[in-house]
Order: structure tokens, then sequence, then C-alpha cells
């Protein structure tokens, strides 16, 4: 790993950082991918990372290639101390509003976490249901080390979803924009209106 990509990881690393200093061991970072889309689920990412533990290339997902996301993904799964993923399905978006489904979605991948952890890093978020101490980050997918690798957990595993239904419902082209509010999209959406995965609630000024 060259000296410029170390030196770039030791400054995502400086949140966790000063959390062990202040005694805190097991440290997880939260992100979220799908707030914005008109179709499919919000999905959270938690990820507890081992101290010091270097991947080259870890950066907010919205900064990386798909191809060097699943690379990572992976990278991370084999060597994270855990892993979890919370869903939150677009009935549920349409029930209680994005924003409460996002927090939920964190709360479940927390507790999903099969390491409890002592502390937590979300991404632009403190109001999660939790008792676990914690700190909202803005812009914490760019800044922190794990909240990064929780933000390539949470968008690689919704893109991946939405690439599925893109086989059951191939008329709306969703392996082409994840459900987003594209130009394509809305073409889709007007053409064939909503199918069950879309989002009412977002989608009611296209149809």
């Amino acid at each position: 790993m060259k000296q410029e990509e170390i030196d770039r990881l030791e400054n995502m690393m400086k949140f966790e950082n000063e959390l062990y200093s202040a005694g805190h061991e097991i440290i997880a970072g939260v992100d979220e991918a799908g707030r914005g889309p008109l179709a499919g689920p919000v999905v959270a990412g938690a990820v507890i990372l081992k101290k010091g533990d270097m991947i080259e290339g870890l950066n907010d997902s919205k900064k990386i290639s798909p191809k060097k996301r699943d690379k990572l993904y992976e990278e991370i799964r084999e060597k994270a101390v855990a892993y979890s993923v919370g869903i939150v399905d677009n009935e549920t978006i349409d029930e209680i509003n994005i924003l409460q489904a996002t927090r939920l979605a964190m709360k479940k991948a927390i507790e999903g976490l099969n390491i409890k952890p002592d502390y937590l890093l979300i991404d632009a978020e403190k109001n999660i249901d939790t008792q676990i101490p914690l700190s909202g980050i803005i812009k914490g997918d760019s800044l922190s080390i794990s909240i990064a690798a929780a933000s390539i957990i949470a968008k690689v595993t919704r893109d991946r979803m939405i690439e599925e239904m893109d086989e059951k419902y191939p008329e709306y082209e969703f392996a082409k924009h994840k459900g987003y509010g594209t130009a394509l999209h809305i073409q889709k959406i007007k053409e064939n209106g909503i199918c069950p995965i879309h989002r009412k609630t977002f989608c009611k000024k296209f149809i």
C-alpha cells in the first residue's frame, strides 16, 4: 500500500482513535443507502472493524465504482469483527416516512450485530432508538473508516436487491437506475404506472 493511501486511511481513523483513547473498545460505523429513490427499500449497514485495520481503497461508497464497491464489500465482510444490515421496505417507508424508516433500518442493523458495540459512529444521524452512546458525523462516510465500511455494505446490499427486482419487473429497467428518480425511471413510471416495490408517497406526482 502506498504511503499516500496509508496517510488517507489514517486520517479517516481519527474519530475511532479518539474513542479508543477515551476507553471505548468496540466501535461500530453505521450508514444507509436508499433514502432518495422512488422504489425499493432503505438499507442500513453496521460494521465493526478491527482496531487499526486498513482496507485499501475504503471510502464513501458514492465515490467508488460499482466494481470496486463489490470487491471492498467482500473484503469488509471477510475482515470485519462483525457486520449487519437492516432493511425497511417501501410499504413501511410509505407508512412512517423515509426519515423514520431510515432510523428504523439503522436500529435494525445495530441490533443485528453479533457483538454489541460500546460506541456508534453514525453518518449524519443522532436520533436512533438505542442505549449505546453515539455521535452523528456530517459526511461521516468520507471522514470515518467505520462509517465508510458501513456505507459500502449498505449500498452493495441494496443494489443487489434492486437488480433482482429488475428481473421481476423488467419494464422499469431497475438495474440501470437502482430505483432513483432518473429521467429514464420517471419515463417508465409514466408509461407503466407503479409496481409493488415503488414508494407511493414518492411517486404520486408522476402518476
